[in-house]
């Protein structure tokens, strides 16, 4: 029996999580997601935030102004989260998932 109330617990916990790439063209681009750097060039990012939020994603490099962008959670439709919330109800706050892929363009354009 726990065998099986953990299967489903890791069942709906992996539904409500969402992961998407993020890149840019600029290599050299630092990568800040609300407001934590985590890199260069790309990222792979995963949250478990409901249908609906926002992702803030600020593009940064030396000399050049910062670029923002925001990206939320209702780009494609998850059937994970679906068929768990046929059964628990709450999954259906992630029916909801990230586009596999978001690529930002980085221009540099000079700071005064």
């Amino acid at each position: 029996m726990k065998q099986v109330l953990f299967l489903i617990a890791t069942l709906v916990l992996a539904s409500c999580s969402s992961t998407t790439l993020i890149t840019t063209n600029d290599k050299d681009a630092k990568i800040y997601v609300d407001g934590q750097y985590v890199g260069k060039g790309q990222y792979t990012h995963t949250d478990s935030k409901m249908v609906g939020s926002t992702t803030m994603v600020m593009l940064k490099k030396e000399g050049c102004e910062d670029m923002p962008y925001t990206f939320a959670r209702n780009e494609e439709f998850d059937a994970g989260a679906c068929a768990g919330g046929v059964f628990l109800l709450v999954p259906f706050l992630w029916i909801q998932k990230y586009r596999a892929v978001h690529n930002f363009e980085f221009e540099c354009t000079k700071r005064h």
